[in-house]
């Protein structure tokens, strides 16, 4: 794989294509451990609403460039070898995978804080967009876009 992080199409790479890529880099013979983050869709919002699905869209080449720079400095770390974050887009229903996180390094203490870091640095800085469809305790269908918190609108 080419990509070491970045935005990808929903059913265009896999949690195992990621796996199966940082085995193979050189850097990976001092790792002694691998973490991993894996997000996917809830099925009820923060208002006890029910999710009938999430839509992801992303000023792409801007996202991809976020997300290998917060890779990049994250590599640096003491004991870390390899770092990648690759998040998907499209549609998706409850319970299926977003995004994927991985830290590869030489002991678990040097890696959990780092996975940590690139979870909420990607939340924080990658412009990818979520659009929330949900159906109300009354059964009515709305959606809307949720903010960079993961807030509906009020």
């Amino acid at each position: 794989m080419a990509k070491r992080a970045g935005v990808h199409q929903k059913g265009t790479f896999t949690l195992l294509d990621m796996i199966n890529d940082v085995k193979k880099e050189p850097s990976f013979k001092k790792a002694g451990a691998i973490t991993l983050f894996i997000g996917v869709v809830r099925e009820e919002d923060k208002k006890g609403e029910k999710v009938e699905k999430l839509e992801l869209e992303a000023y792409e080449e801007k996202a991809d460039q976020t997300l290998e720079k917060i890779c990049n400095d994250l590599r640096k770390r003491p004991g870390v070898t390899d770092v990648q974050i690759h998040h998907l887009l499209g549609e998706f229903s409850p319970g299926q995978d977003l995004v994927y996180v991985l830290v590869a390094g030489s002991h678990r203490q040097d890696i959990f804080p780092v996975l940590e870091q690139a979870v909420e640095r990607y939340k924080s800085e990658a412009p990818i967009f979520k659009k929330e469809h949900v159906i109300t305790e009354k059964g009515k269908k709305k959606a809307y876009w949720l903010s960079e918190k993961g807030n509906p609108p009020p």
